[in-house]
């Protein structure tokens, strides 16, 4: 396969890739939170159960799955499928906990949570074929698998993202290789072995799951090139999104987000802080749909901070909000950037740094800020979430389309009033806009839908399901078996 870089332009954009999925820089990343952890495996190529340490290894392996896969048909991919969200299911506590070590970022009890509902994920029923019949006979429009994915997984969600990209993938008859970020592949390299022993106890296919146990700028390099990889699939901010579109290859990518909230005046201020709490203190706000800045009107500011208050958050202000700030944020250039330290990090630790004390018990802080704090502009994933009054709801708006940045990602309103919504829904244009709910309602959890922890905003295809990676094949026949 040909590329449209030279060798050195593509480094030098892996580079800065590799950079943002160690957490070094100031980029802006969905799904990157902590610094690298060291290579856990360093002998040979070959570990056994899908983990390599080499690529090419990897990728072949990865085929040889494909095409096994392949010989087993429909029915295998439903039975790998069962494995998957079974075994996910019973061992959500071990692995959860096993995730939150290795990480030691979110909340235990979330990690848990979030590997529970993996079973809710789509799988083969959705690869149903279109048919159609006329006057010139039938035809028949089929969804058919690519053979081998890349994709780059977060730390924010590791085994969850992996459980759920092997169910919409292998759905989609595909074989995946993982190259997971450094700071949650321990937790990668112990689900895809798990994995790949049990189907291959009861299925007999080796190595459709593949993981590379040491992911660098060498490992997603040669991803991005092996012309076994049909297609990649990647979650990350700017400079991975960039990186895998330049590389030939056809890229479902799951960009950044700073999704805003507005509340107006039509609303109960003690559900909308209700919802609030529940969608954007989930796992420390590390989901990137999760609400991260709130524009509230002027009228209702009081008594949604004061309901807020009585659902245990925490109000900061001050030279307590500027000591949180600086522990937060680094300024070069007239410009914020995320220190990353506090992301995914309990109240009481943000508390800590900002110098005072917060119950263990509280689900987040907030503090009341201007619409050009760092807080609001910045996607921080952390359980501190900007409040700024405003005096209208096209004042509300305006701040949302500016804190958003055109990610096209997440939105959500609080609100009665049709219009608003509507407005809204065409200013901002996201992947995915809630009303009056938590924003997790946008992933079918306590709202209608289906669950994905691949959403691909960057490129369009919205949240992943098992069509998201197919090739839609069509077969005609004409003027023959209409039978009408």
């Amino acid at each position: 396969m040909s590329f449209n870089l030279d060798e050195e332009s593509l480094r030098q954009i892996v580079r800065g890739v590799i950079r943002e999925m160690n957490g070094v820089g100031g980029q802006k990343s969905c799904g990157c939170a902590n610094k690298g952890a060291p290579a856990i495996i360093s002998s040979s190529s070959s570990q056994g159960k899908g983990i390599f340490t080499d690529v090419a290894s990897a990728v072949n392996a990865a085929y040889e799955g494909y095409r096994q896969l392949c010989k087993g048909g429909m029915e295998a991919r439903k039975k790998i499928i069962d494995i998957v969200k079974a075994m996910t299911v019973v061992n959500a506590k071990e692995w959860g906990v096993f995730e939150y070590n290795e990480t030691k970022i979110g909340k235990l009890d979330h990690k848990i949570g979030k590997l529970e509902i993996v079973k809710l994920v789509p799988g083969v029923e959705w690869i149903r074929p279109d048919a159609y019949s006329g006057d010139h006979g039938i035809m028949l429009e089929e969804y058919t698998p690519y053979g081998v994915i890349g994709a780059i997984t977060p730390v924010t969600h590791s085994i969850p993202t992996i459980a759920g990209n092997i169910v919409n993938m292998v759905a989609a008859g595909n074989a995946i290789v993982f190259n997971p970020h450094p700071g949650g592949v321990k937790s990668a390299v112990k689900a895809v072995s798990a994995y790949n022993e049990e189907i291959e106890k009861q299925l007999g296919i080796k190595n459709l799951i593949c993981c590379i146990a040491n992911p660098s700028l060498e490992s997603f390099d040669a991803i991005c090139k092996n012309d076994l990889v049909s297609i990649m699939c990647i979650t990350g901010g700017p400079a991975v999104v960039n990186a895998a579109m330049k590389s030939g290859k056809k890229s479902i990518c799951a960009g950044p987000g700073n999704p805003p909230v507005i509340v107006d005046d039509t609303v109960d201020v003690n559900k909308a802080a209700s919802d609030i709490i529940a969608g954007g203190c989930f796992d420390n706000n590390l989901l990137c749909i999760g609400e991260k800045e709130i524009f509230v009107l002027e009228s209702v500011a009081d008594k949604f901070m004061r309901a807020l208050d009585s659902q245990g958050a925490v109000k900061i202000g001050g030279s307590t909000l500027d000591r949180l700030t600086d522990a937060v944020f680094s300024k070069k250039d007239g410009h914020y950037a995320l220190k990353r330290d506090l992301v995914g990090k309990d109240p009481y630790v943000l508390g800590e740094s900002a110098g005072i004390s917060v119950s263990q018990s509280s689900p987040m802080l907030y503090a009341e800020v201007d619409a050009n704090h760092p807080f609001v502009i910045e996607e921080q994933m952390m359980p501190m979430i900007p409040v700024v009054v405003v005096k209208s709801f096209e004042e509300a708006l305006a701040g949302a389309v500016r804190a958003e940045h055109g990610y096209k990602h997440s939105a959500i309103i609080h609100s009665m009033n049709v219009g608003r919504m509507t407005e809204m829904a065409r200013a901002l244009n996201t992947t995915l806009f809630v009303k009056n709910g938590p924003s997790t309602c946008g992933l079918g959890l306590g709202g209608e839908g289906y669950l994905s922890y691949s959403i691909a905003t960057a490129t369009g295809e919205g949240i992943s399901n098992p069509k998201t990676f197919t090739r839609r094949r069509r077969c005609v026949m004409v003027d023959n078996l209409n039978i009408f």
